[in-house]
């Protein structure tokens, strides 16, 4: 378990906590366009890293693992027809908080801004969650393969659902984080991961999303983006291949 406690992986955590704080502090003097939520807080850590620390704990802890192996249990005796929509409903939080803006409902923050926090929490989520399984090589309930934890599908729906909150409200972010739940329960449902790897995933998940927004201000800057920069969408598809692709132009 304490494998993610390894020296390269605490140098890497340090060299982002310092960017985040060098970017907070560089921001101080920008209060026009950087909102509350793009300045790094601790407070936004709580429930992420309790989500996190419980999930860690699970890998090791002899209670916790004891409780994991219930649940399983528990979905065993419920489980018929594997249910395999989780593959694909994964995405739909995170595919929301560009494609609502596009369909014309207000969000926070440009379309364009929203694309680029969606790609940085994407991006930080898939070093968490795809470092953290080549560190801790916990094995699979169903076919013993080591990349449990966490789970890469359920950080995905929480990453998405976190972003429609901020970005949409509260009304918007239920029905997002609902998705995401539902994702998290498949994933125990269908045997591909444990209790704990769903549950640091959802942080992994949420933290993603905060990091984004704490990055926002400097991809600002670096990129030239502007709250009122155009997001032109074109899906192109070809017949031949059978292909859908849809092709982003930002105005910067």
């Amino acid at each position: 378990m304490f494998n993610v406690l390894q020296p390269l992986t605490i140098r890497i955590w340090c060299c982002l906590l310092l960017l985040l704080v060098a970017n907070n502090t560089m921001a101080q003097g920008d209060s026009t366009i950087v909102s509350s939520d793009e300045r790094f807080s601790a407070r936004q850590l709580i429930v992420p890293g309790a989500l996190i620390t419980i999930g860690a704990l699970g890998v090791d802890n002899g209670w916790l693992r004891h409780v994991r192996n219930d649940v399983r249990t528990t979905m065993q005796r419920w489980r018929g027809q594997t249910i395999g929509v989780d593959d694909y409903v994964q995405y739909l939080p995170v595919v929301s908080n560009v494609a609502l803006g596009l369909c014309g409902i207000p969000g926070r923050h440009s379309n364009a801004e929203r694309l680029c926090l969606t790609a940085t929490a994407y991006a930080a989520m898939g070093l968490m969650v795809n470092g953290t399984k080549h560190l801790v090589r916990e094995p699979r309930p169903d076919t013993g393969k080591r990349n449990a934890f966490p789970s890469g599908h359920t950080a995905t729906a929480f990453m998405g659902a976190e972003l429609v909150r901020s970005e949409y409200g509260t009304g918007l972010g239920i029905a997002a984080y609902t998705v995401a739940t539902g994702v998290a329960v498949l994933r125990l449902y269908n045997d591909r991961h444990w209790a704990n790897d769903v549950v640091a995933a959802a942080g992994m998940g949420i933290l993603s999303a905060r990091i984004a927004y704490w990055l926002l201000p400097l991809e600002r800057r670096l990129f030239g983006l502007k709250h009122d920069a155009p997001l032109a969408a074109v899906p192109v598809y070809s017949p031949s291949e059978r292909n859908v692709a849809l092709t982003l132009t930002i105005g910067l």
